[in-house]
């Protein structure tokens, strides 16, 4: 057991929380307008948004995997228009595993942190606006501050959901070392 520990090569899982902690701070600058949105909409689109949001729960990781490496790759007009007007390669690449992993991640940032910020008291948020703030100082000074909890649990939900993801990444970065082997991965080949 010790011998294992001290042949163990550390760089896949240096790699894997290096990934989801760039995938959780990505996640949680785009999701919390998202979920503020999604919480005091009334739109009669809400319900597709969300609907759009929650998708990467119901499809298998492997599935999901294999959609984004289409997307991605080299054939499809969005790899081709990256690779010809940027010379981004999102295929096999740590700038592709980001990519994948805050789709795949991102329901587990915008669920806890949309259920927080409806589980705000209204009358505070209403005094918010008549003490003549804006939406968005009402967002960063009132609704943030109130919804710490979900915050927290969001940010170590989408980390570790990150870290334990398999099949989008084995998909899309396969098993490059130093580049696309997270930990996952590095377990399974063993």
């Amino acid at each position: 057991m010790i011998e294992t520990l001290l042949h163990l090569e550390w760089e896949p899982f240096l790699l894997s929380f290096k990934l989801a902690l760039i995938t959780a701070i990505i996640l949680f600058v785009i999701s919390l307008p998202l979920a503020w949105y999604l919480a005091r909409s009334q739109s009669r689109f809400k319900p597709i948004l969300e609907a759009i949001t929650a998708l990467p729960i119901v499809l298998p990781p492997s599935v999901l995997g294999f959609y984004l490496l289409w997307a991605f790759s080299a054939n499809s007009y969005l790899g081709e228009f990256l690779k010809s007007h940027f010379d981004i390669t999102l295929t096999f690449s740590f700038a592709g595993l980001i990519l994948a992993s805050c789709i795949y991640s991102l329901p587990f940032m915008i669920q806890p942190l949309q259920a927080g910020f409806e589980g705000l008291n209204p009358h505070m948020i209403e005094s918010s606006f008549i003490a003549g703030k804006s939406k968005f100082q009402t967002l960063l000074f009132v609704a943030i501050p109130n919804i710490k909890p979900s915050l927290l649990m969001a940010f170590i939900v989408t980390f570790a959901h990150t870290v334990g993801e398999f099949g989008v990444v084995l998909m899309v970065g396969g098993s490059i070392p130093g580049e696309t082997k997270v930990a996952s991965v590095a377990i399974y080949e063993q």
